[in-house]
């Protein structure tokens, strides 16, 4: 591990400038991605900035019904709130499919959220990678690729976005809350936050240098049966093949948000008016102009199978 200097944040503005104004600095809270990367040299931060003191460690409501969860709020706390097992399901199975207990205990709402891929060439430093190093080329194209994105790649980076919340935030249309290092706060809509890759896969969210996530709101609830379905190769403690959070009314309509396929959350709206004719045209509409590799091509029809299952366990 490369060494580095550390500073306690005393405020969320503080926090902010002081990462704009260390070159290569960078906010640690729970610091279950971070610190393993930075282990591998991965992540090599000169400065690293603890926000853990700054207050962000609360859920409430909001005036018009919804609710605020604070940046640090622990995934455990988070899934097991009864608010959120009540009213926002889908967050609360979704946050409970991800790691393990002791993981989910330390990771925040915002570390989760900005959680960097699993790709394995990119956890490997002797292969070339576009998202650690810009421009030397992307090992997993043309390598093995079964983990690996069907929508939304570019030439330069085919890597899948881990989060299992982020799937369920985008599905209920979450907005994030962040304080930028001029003391000014901005809200970004979740479907806004992350980034494909395009030719530059290492800039992988919209936030601006030293720019601080504070917060994050979930509207009013919309009501529903909310389900998360994981497919995987084991049952605990690894990332998707595919994953469908699915929040779906009584009149069979309802909003789709897919895992293990993207770069980022997945999810297609006009696709959702296809919801009551059924998975097949859902699918279709929501991986439409997807291009797979011959190893993960199964990842298609896997993503329908899924959704049937979804769809049927609404319907009880």
């Amino acid at each position: 591990m490369k060494s580095f200097t550390y500073e306690k944040a005393n405020s969320p503005a503080a926090a902010a400038s002081a990462a704009a104004n260390h070159s290569n600095a960078k906010f640690i809270a729970g610091g279950t991605n971070l610190l393993d990367l930075m282990k591998l040299e991965i992540e090599t931060p000169a400065h690293l900035i603890d926000v853990n003191g700054l207050g962000f460690d609360k859920i409430e409501p909001t005036s018009d019904g919804g609710l605020r969860i604070g940046a640090l709020v622990r995934n455990t706390t988070l899934a097991a709130d009864a608010r959120i097992r009540r009213d926002y399901g889908l967050l609360s199975r979704a946050l409970l499919a991800g790691a393990s207990g002791q993981l989910r205990n330390r990771a925040t709402t915002a570390g989760n959220l900005l959680q960097r891929t699993r790709c394995p060439y990119f956890y490997d430093t002797n292969q070339p990678c576009n998202k650690r190093k810009p421009g030397s080329g992307c090992a997993a194209i043309g390598g093995v690729t079964r983990q690996h994105a069907v929508i939304g790649a570019s030439e330069a980076c085919i890597a899948t976005h881990p989060s299992d919340m982020a799937i369920a935030m985008r599905a209920l249309d979450a907005t994030v809350q962040t304080v930028r290092p001029d003391g000014s706060t901005r809200d970004i809509p979740i479907a806004d936050l992350h980034r494909l890759p395009g030719d530059t896969p290492h800039i992988e969210t919209t936030l601006s240098s030293g720019e601080l996530i504070t917060s994050v709101t979930l509207p009013k609830p919309v009501g529903g049966t909310h389900i998360y379905r994981k497919v995987r190769d084991r049952a605990s403690y690894a990332f998707a093949l595919v994953s469908v959070g699915a929040i779906v009314q009584r009149d069979g309509t309802g909003r789709v948000a897919v895992g293990g396929v993207a770069h980022k959350p997945w999810r297609v709206e006009a696709a959702e008016a296809e919801m009551p004719r059924g998975a097949k045209a859902v699918t279709a509409r929501l991986l439409e102009g997807a291009r797979p590799t011959k190893e993960n091509a199964f990842k298609l029809s896997l993503v329908e199978r899924t959704l049937g299952a979804v769809l049927t366990e609404a319907k009880g």
